[in-house]
């Protein structure tokens, strides 16, 4: 294997091929947008991830310190932007070696981007299928391009094109709730440096996330038994504000502040888990494997984790199929446990008391939740990453 192709120039296509690059290979990544635009949202770097992180590309953790915003405060307000209570965060350094820091995803997006080629990244190019025998894989995009290479790679988060050929498992799972999010620039009062905020409503809530340089997350969830799209963005903006028409001036005017086109709707989904995730010489990563609920803050840090354990397979295995057989050993069963667990956490915010829920709620009740977090935060890479 020399050529590798991957699908899906996020978070976790752009770590992978870092990764894989290290290891000599020849990796292009291929990306449906036109541009790099300043999108998404605000994004939580928990201990495992900057660990793996830090092992795929060493002393990138302090590039995204500067880039973003280590915090050390937990702040709860209610909706009246009024604080409740404070709690500090130096126990996640203390006892995991790291702490929490909040980065706008774009920005880290941009960090991982500039640690490869660029004439390694193609944008404008949706990936419309593949074929495959047992010495390539033949890529289409709706350009008109076909590529070869060796190995493909899915990373095109939970809307797969790759994982739809590969899987054809349909359309992700709604979870009863909507999100509403943007990253803006402006000067506010709500949050010092240093803190994350949580508001808590009826049935409704909103983070508020600090990401260096004055900008500001804001991201507001209800929960909805059936969710519909809005026609435009005005109807976007109209209805958050609507929704928030009993909140106070000081977190109704961060909406108020940002673009209409600028706020991002979408209803929270996951997949369930698989069993495999490869058939041949294609595989999939991140949120193209196991997209999760948001709640528990997994799917980038897992997504690292991902890119690490796969480079890092690929260099000491003598085939693909022995390369894909222990990513996937190392990988499935951490990765279910991370999507069971973030959605019963999903469903317990929806208070769901369905024969499903109380069945894999009794499958994990032997893990608290404190000892949940001990197995997430500590796991770390287990050998030194380019010694072979």
């Amino acid at each position: 294997m020399e050529k590798v192709a991957i699908i899906g120039a996020g978070l976790g296509g752009l770590a992978v091929a870092i990764a894989l690059r290290k290891y000599g290979y020849d990796v292009q990544v291929y990306e449906k947008a036109q541009d790099f635009r300043p999108v998404g949202g605000g994004l939580g770097l928990l201990p495992n991830g900057l660990n793996f992180l830090d092992a795929i590309e060493p002393g990138i953790v302090e590039t995204i310190k500067n880039s973003g915003c280590e915090v050390r405060k937990n702040v709860l307000k209610n909706t009246q932007g009024e604080t409740i209570r404070t709690n500090p965060r130096s126990r996640f350094e203390d006892k995991y070696g790291q702490q929490l820091i909040t980065v706008w995803w774009w920005h880290l997006q941009q960090i991982l981007a500039s640690r490869l080629p660029s004439d390694s990244i193609h944008l404008n190019h949706r990936c419309i299928g593949f074929e495959q025998d047992e010495n390539s894989v033949s890529i289409y995009f709706d350009n008109g391009e076909k590529v070869s290479a060796d190995f493909l790679i899915g990373a095109d988060g939970i809307n797969s094109a790759i994982r739809e050929a590969l899987i054809g498992d349909g359309k992700p799972r709604y979870l009863g709730s909507m999100s509403w999010r943007t990253v803006i620039k402006c000067h506010q009062e709500l949050l010092n440096p240093g803190e994350l905020g949580f508001v808590k409503g009826n049935q409704e809530f909103m983070y508020l996330l600090n990401l260096g340089d004055d900008y500001i997350y804001w991201g507001y969830r209800k929960l909805s038994s059936d969710y519909v799209v809005s026609q435009d963005a005005a109807e976007v903006k109209s209805r958050v504000l609507d929704q928030l028409a009993d909140w106070g001036e000081s977190l109704r005017s961060l909406v108020e502040a940002t673009p209409a086109e600028r706020i991002f709707e979408s209803p929270i989904c996951d997949r369930l888990p698989l069993k495999s995730w490869s058939q041949g010489r294609v595989t999939l990563l991140g949120d193209a494997a196991h997209p999760m609920s948001p709640a528990l803050g997994q799917g980038a840090n897992s997504t690292f984790e991902d890119a690490y354990e796969l480079a890092l397979c690929c260099s000491q295995a003598s085939s693909i199929e022995e390369a894909l057989a222990r990513y996937e050993q190392r990988r499935i069963p951490r990765t279910k446990l991370m999507q069971t667990r973030s959605a019963l956490a999903k469903m317990g915010d929806n208070t769901t008391d369905t024969e499903a829920a109380n069945q894999q709620m009794q499958e994990q009740s032997q893990m608290s939740r404190e000892e949940f977090e001990d197995w997430v935060f500590n796991y770390k890479p287990e050998v030194e990453f380019y010694d072979n």
